[in-house]
């Protein structure tokens, strides 16, 4: 409509407000995207193109088309879907003792699960505001990675290990398979020499890298079974398969 515009506007030229007319109806063309090129095509050839060439405005990838030849469409309605993967978001979720540690600007490494032997470092780039999912205590991270190859496709699924920059002293930690939880607390088994174990309850901390620190019941030094050869399932079977290992130790 704009072209047939331009059109009338340049056929009665004589007119009074001629002038003002082709320049009101070129700026309608150029405010809807159509190419310098193509405006002055329609007024060299005083003739309304039956096609006209859309450059995109952004590189990228169509990754959605919503036309078909033929359909008619209105003001606002979306054809096409572009879009850039050079650079990628990764959405991580962030536990709930570790929100202290993280900042914007924090260095990760991402392992994609497709390629499990090319970790990509990136960073930190945003922390939704929102509040934390209940049933997961966790709270969503952006990660932004470039992607030059397009390797990385929306919807892979990767590991994230946070690098948070801290100059705490040492603290006490122990593997995560270490560390018995019954649902209503935590314990750690500790070697108290000749083959025996002291069953502890342990408050814990922060969690990265597969271990876990131990706020309270574990000093620094002492040795702990790394993995259980029982299942625990409840607190009542913590109790008896904990009671059973004590009864063991007690017989000389």
């Amino acid at each position: 409509m704009a072209q047939v515009d331009l059109l009338v506007a340049k056929r009665g030229q004589g007119g009074r407000n001629a002038s003002r007319d082709i320049d009101g109806a070129m700026q309608r063309l150029r405010n809807l995207g159509v190419p310098e090129s193509r405006i002055e095509d329609v007024l060299e050839t005083e003739t309304n193109p039956r096609t006209i060439d859309w450059a995109s405005p952004a590189t990228g990838h169509v990754i959605r088309k919503n036309v078909i030849e033929g359909q008619r469409v209105m003001a606002g309605d979306e054809l096409f879907r572009i879009g850039n993967h050079e650079r990628v978001w990764v959405i991580a979720q962030l536990a709930e003792s570790d929100i202290g540690d993280i900042a914007v600007g924090t260095p990760v490494t991402v392992t994609l699960r497709a390629f499990p032997n090319m970790p990509h470092q990136g960073e930190v780039t945003f922390i939704y505001p929102e509040m934390m999912k209940p049933e997961t205590r966790t709270l969503s991270v952006r990660v932004e990675l470039p992607n030059p190859d397009g390797r990385i496709k929306p919807g892979m699924y990767a590991d994230v290990v946070f690098h948070p920059e801290t100059e705490e002293a040492p603290v006490a930690a122990v593997p995560a398979s270490a560390v018995i939880d019954s649902g209503t607390r935590k314990i750690v088994l500790v070697a108290t020499g000749e083959g025996r174990f002291e069953p502890r309850e342990v408050k814990i901390g922060r969690t990265g890298d597969g271990y876990v620190e131990v706020l309270e019941g574990v000093k620094p030094g002492e040795d702990v079974v790394t993995a259980a050869t029982f299942l625990i399932d409840s607190e009542s079977n913590l109790k008896a398969a904990l009671q059973s290992l004590e009864h063991r130790d007690a017989i000389p």
